[in-house]
């Protein structure tokens, strides 16, 4: 098994004297926040069998020591630390987009390490067969999972969305815990993410459950995620598909029965459900369908008296989810195409992964003052400079790589 961990971080106020004289000033001065939004995860290697605080405490030391700033990326293990060396593979800050969006930069007195050890799971999916050959209703990971390690940080959205559903989640959670009267305030833990196909929605989802089951494993013992196959609940409209929903909602409810569980229930393309209530109302299927779609919105309802239990769904057409369910959701992000930078990102990263492979080799290329000068002579060549799509300038920036590159050789 890898283990990973986690660590977090809150900020205190900077040590000089500055702050010590707005600290005793409270009136003169505008407050501070307390908390910078920032983690770090630790992967162990797989023979590792470091006790976890040990290595907490090991991790802790480094950080702290380190007193340098803090951004997103990977973190080189001190070449004089035999334990951490022999005890750990990788270590990497993350999750630091909203502080450095407002600060521009973590600096290393503005960081106390709250160190969080859990078990990566290199088990795969288990499948719940279908009856009869048919599809299987749902798939089941223990999380946090070693098919999902790294997911998180390769999906690239608009600046914000991740950190968005995060805090959201952690509310829930957290409202749930804390005994807030649902009477007063309202609040279902289901999320729906909708926008056109392939753009990362069911991948965001389980990257979310992956990191909340990393944040809250001080709190559960046990994470999983359940991916229901939607199609496969309504494969037998006259006879078993209430059977197939009364089935899919027993084994939930047996997962979260146990208050140290961390049940999340992913519901791809949950448009398929609203549309077979859809025809059925309208008459083109038969009732026993609207039956079925009632049944389970009636049991994610009953999900709602359980405090550990988030609900993640996603949508291709927005346009056909059932109103009764949109009203469901607590929170629903659009997640469209790439962005340009995102667009940019995941090239780059696609890059550098097969550099680092070596099915791509470094070559000599053109010296910093012509690739300097690159933007301007591909701008230059463009039959109209003063309106030019990206698409279009992109292709004669290579155009004009290649053309340079050619004249610098002779």
């Amino acid at each position: 098994m890898s283990a990973p961990m986690e660590v977090s971080f809150s900020a205190p106020p900077p040590p000089d004297a500055a702050s010590a004289a707005a600290a005793a000033a409270p009136s003169l001065v505008p407050a501070v926040a307390a908390t910078a939004a920032a983690a770090t995860t630790v992967l162990l290697h797989a023979t590792s069998t470091a006790r976890a605080e040990d290595v907490c405490a090991a991790v802790e030391r480094m950080l702290e020591a380190r007193s340098l700033s803090y951004v997103d990326g990977p973190v080189p293990i001190p070449n004089d630390d035999p334990f951490l060396l022999a005890s750990v593979k990788r270590i990497q800050i993350c999750d630091t987009d909203e502080w450095i969006e407002n600060h521009k930069v973590l600096l290393f007195w503005q960081v106390r390490p709250v160190v969080h050890v859990f078990q990566l799971s290199e088990d795969g999916p288990g499948e719940e067969p279908g009856e009869d050959d048919t599809l299987s209703s749902f798939n089941e990971w223990a999380l946090p999972a070693k098919e999902f390690d790294g997911l998180w940080e390769s999906l690239l959205y608009e600046v914000g969305l991740k950190q968005r559903l995060l805090r959201y989640a952690a509310s829930a959670l957290l409202f749930t815990e804390k005994g807030v009267d649902p009477c007063l305030v309202s609040w279902n833990r289901i999320v729906l993410l909708h926008g056109p196909p392939g753009t990362g929605k069911t991948s965001l989802c389980k990257a979310l459950a992956q990191k909340l089951s990393i944040r809250f494993k001080s709190r559960y013992s046990m994470c999983q995620l359940i991916e229901v196959n939607a199609h496969s609940l309504f494969s037998k409209w006259f006879s078993e598909s209430g059977k197939l929903v009364a089935k899919l909602f027993q084994k939930i409810q047996e997962m979260v029965e146990e208050e140290s569980n961390l049940v999340f229930v992913l519901i791809d393309e949950v448009e398929s459900l609203a549309a077979a209530r859809q025809a059925a109302i309208s008459g083109s299927e038969p009732s026993d369908s609207i039956r079925v779609v009632n049944a389970l919105l009636t049991q994610m309802d009953k999900l709602k008296s359980w405090p550990n239990v988030i609900i993640l769904t996603t949508s291709n057409i927005t346009t056909a989810i059932d109103i009764a369910f949109v009203d469901r959701a607590d929170i629903k992000a659009y997640v469209g195409p790439p962005t340009l930078q995102a667009r940019y990102e995941i090239l780059r990263s696609c890059l550098q992964e097969l550099l680092r492979v070596g099915i791509l080799t470094h070559t000599q290329g053109l010296s910093g003052r012509t690739l300097r000068k690159l933007p301007f002579l591909a701008h230059a060549s463009v039959a109209n400079p003063s309106c030019c799509d990206a698409s279009a300038f992109l292709h004669a920036l290579i155009q004009t790589a290649q053309r340079e590159l050619s004249e610098s050789r002779g």
